[in-house]
């Protein structure tokens, strides 16, 4: 079974669980703490590493987060280090998260773009995402600067990429101008 379906079914567990428990804020609430903590290079690669073993994994997870996840929470990362599926956590995580925004149908969008936006221009934004057909009933937008774009925008939703940049343009003329198609034969 590919690792996509694994942290699926397990993120999926774990949200009809919450669910039913009326726990989803905060098992989402320790979600995200998580994830911030994953950032975290030597939490990472214990995560990952197939030397420690499980048990070990316990006792540091317990010593890390017993105090801090809610109990609902705590239980099921426990499960998952008793199974040995702890490698899929990173991955359980994001899809937690992602099956939580389209439960309450919330979009997550990312846009870049070359300098700060004003408050009327990401309402704007929000405004003609919300009208197309590629998002939900609401858009989490989360705005990142990248001088090197020059101006436009990239909006990233899901597996969908639309770069509207001033470097995407240029590029795209450059190519066009090193085929040169329309030399003369000598």
């Amino acid at each position: 079974m590919s690792a996509i379906r694994i942290a699926s079914r397990y993120a999926k567990s774990l949200l009809d669980l919450s669910a039913e428990r009326s726990e989803l804020d905060a098992v989402l609430s320790d979600m995200h703490l998580f994830k911030k903590s994953l950032e975290n290079k030597d939490l990472l690669n214990l995560v990952k590493s197939p030397i420690i073993n499980s048990g070990k994994k316990r006792d540091i997870f317990a010593a890390l987060f017993k105090d801090k996840f809610h109990a609902t929470t705590y239980a099921f990362t426990d499960l998952v280090l008793n199974k040995g599926r702890e490698s899929y956590l990173p991955s359980i995580v994001d899809s937690f998260i992602t099956q939580y925004n389209q439960m309450i149908k919330v979009s997550s969008a990312t846009i870049t773009v070359a300098s700060e936006l004003s408050d009327a221009q990401l309402n704007e934004i929000k405004s003609k995402l919300l009208q197309s057909n590629i998002t939900l009933d609401n858009v989490d937008l989360d705005v990142k600067i990248d001088p090197s774009i020059l101006g436009g925008f990239v909006i990233e939703i899901g597996d969908n990429l639309y770069d509207a940049s001033a470097r995407h343009k240029l590029e795209k003329l450059r190519k066009e101008f090193t085929r040169n198609d329309y030399v003369a034969s000598v």
